[in-house]
C-alpha cells in the first residue's frame, strides 16, 4: 500500500506581531516538545507515519528506534518495523549530523540532497579523514566506491581496504569514510532487525530502493518539518540538529509564514503558526528513551529537556538510556538478562516522590513486556540516586 501522501506543515501567512516577544519558559517549551514528539501521550499511528513525523530517528544503536517507537505509539509491535526494513520501506542511513538515522525510503531519497553539503563539510572540516584525502581525484574515488558497494553489500572497513588496492598510498580508513559520507549508502538487513544482529553491510540507496536520489537541495521543507517536530526553536537549534549552516537566510525567507517567540534568555524562537503549545502544567507521564534519542540532541540550548544541574553529565553520556520524569531527564535505565531472567535497573539523579516512583515502575513493567514478553522471571530495581 505504501505511505499516505506526506503533508507539508501548514504555514499560512501570519501576523508577525501577533505573538512576537512572548516569553516561553523551559517548562512551556518542554510540553511543546513532548506533544510534538508523541511523549505526552501515545499516538495511534503506523510506524512509518511516526518516523516521518519525527523526521527520522537516531539509529547508531540498531534497537534504539524500536524502544523510541514503543514509548510513542499505542500498540506498537517490533515486527512492524522489522517488516518495513526487510521490505525496503525504511532504511538506516547517514543523514543529520553525519550520524546513522532510521528513515522511510522516501525520506532517504528526499533528505539526502538537502543534507549533502553538511555531510561534505563533516568529512573535510570536522574529521581527520578529509585531510588525508587531499590531492585525490574524488569523483574517481566515489565512482569506484559506488561500484564496489553495488557489486555486493560491504562494510565501511571492507570498502576502504578494497579501495586502497587502487590507491595504495592512501589511508584505508579515510577511503572508507569518504564513501560512507559522500555516497548515499544504506545498511541492509539483518542489521536493524529486532532480535537479529549482523555487520553494518552497505549498498547504495539507489540500488537498494530501485529509485534515484532526488535533486532538490533547498532546505525550506526540512526547516518546516523540524519546527513541526521540535519547535519553537532558534536558527542555531535547526543548524545543530541538521548539521546545515547558513540557515538564517532560509528563516528570513520563511518568516512571513512563521510566528516568533523568545526564551527566557531573549533568544528568538521560530514556530509554525498552528503548531501546538500545551499548557505548561500539562501532566507528563514517565517515559523511557533509547540511546541518543533526538529530543536530547536537537537543540543548542537543551534546557527544555535536560535540567541545568544534570546537563553536563547527560550531554557527555548520550549513549546511556535516559528516563523522563515530569517531562525532564531525571535518570538512566538499563536492562540486563541472566539465566532466563530479566532485570530493569532505573537509577534516578535525585530522590523521586512515591507517586513518581510508582508511575515509573508501571511504565517499566510495560517496557519489559515489550522487550521480553517470553520471559516470566522479571525484576524492576529503582536504585539510590547518583
Amino acid at each position: 500500500m505504501g505511505l499516505p501522501r506526506r503533508k507539508t506543515p501548514h504555514t499560512a501567512s501570519v501576523d508577525p506581531g501577533s505573538e512576537s516577544g512572548r516569553v516561553l519558559s523551559p517548562r512551556a517549551l518542554n510540553r511543546a516538545l513532548l506533544e510534538r514528539q508523541m511523549l505526552l501521550r501515545r499516538w495511534k499511528l503506523s510506524a512509518a507515519e511516526a518516523i516521518e513525523r519525527l523526521v527520522g530517528m537516531q539509529s547508531q544503536v540498531p534497537a534504539s528506534p524500536y524502544v523510541g517507537l514503543w514509548s510513542r505509539l499505542e500498540g506498537f509491535l517490533p515486527e512492524e518495523l522489522s517488516r518495513m526494513i526487510q521490505d525496503r520501506e525504511a532504511v538506516r542511513t547517514v543523514l543529520m549530523r553525519s550520524t546513522v538515522h532510521l528513515v522511510t525510503a522516501r525520506d532517504c531519497l528526499s533528505l539526502r540532497p538537502v543534507l549533502q553539503s553538511a555531510l561534505e563539510r563533516s568529512l573535510y572540516s570536522a574529521s581527520p579523514f578529509g585531510r588525508l584525502l587531499a590531492g585525490m581525484d574524488i569523483p574517481a574515488l566515489l565512482e569506484a566506491g559506488r561500484a564496489l558497494a553495488e557489486e555486493k553489500p560491504r562494510t565501511k572497513a571492507e570498502l576502504g581496504l578494497l579501495l586502497r588496492k587502487r590507491w595504495p598510498r592512501r589511508d584505508a580508513e579515510s577511503l572508507g569514510n569518504a564513501i560512507r559520507t559522500l555516497v548515499p549508502l544504506v545498511q541492509v538487513p539483518p542489521r536493524g532487525l529486532w532480535g537479529a544482529s549482523g555487520q553494518a553491510l552497505c549498498t547504495t540507496a539507489e540500488a537498494w530502493l530501485g529509485r534515484p536520489i532526488e535533486q532538490d537541495s533547498a532546505p525550506d521543507s526540512l526547516v518546516l518539518r523540524y519546527l513541526a517536530a521540535f519547535g519553537p526553536a532558534s536558527v542555531r537549534d535547526v543548524q545543530a540538529w541538521s548539521g546545515l549552516t547558513g540557515l538564517g537566510e532560509v528563516i528570513e525567507r520563511l518568516r512571513p509564514r512563521l510566528r516568533s517567540f523568545v526564551n527566557e534568555q531573549g533568544t528568538e524562537l521560530l514556530d509554525l503558526p498552528d503548531a501546538p503549545l500545551p499548557d505548561p502544567d500539562t501532566v507528563a507521564p514517565p517515559r523511557f528513551l533509547p540511546e541518543y534519542d533526538n529530543v536530547l540532541v536537537a537543540y543548542v540550548d537543551r534546557a527544555r529537556i535536560i535540567p541545568e544541574e544534570h546537563r553536563k553529565w547527560v550531554v557527555s553520556h548520550l549513549g546511556h538510556q535516559m528516563v523522563l520524569v515530569d517531562g525532564f531527564v531525571r535518570g538512566t535505565w538499563k536492562i540486563t538478562r541472566q539465566r532466563g531472567a530479566i532485570t530493569l535497573r532505573i537509577q534516578p539523579f535525585e530522590r523521586l516522590s512515591s507517586k513518581d516512583s510508582a508511575a515509573l515502575t508501571r511504565e517499566g513493567a510495560g517496557l519489559l513486556d515489550f522487550v521480553a514478553p517470553e520471559v516470566s522471571k522479571r525484576d524492576i530495581q529503582l536504585t539510590s540516586p547518583k
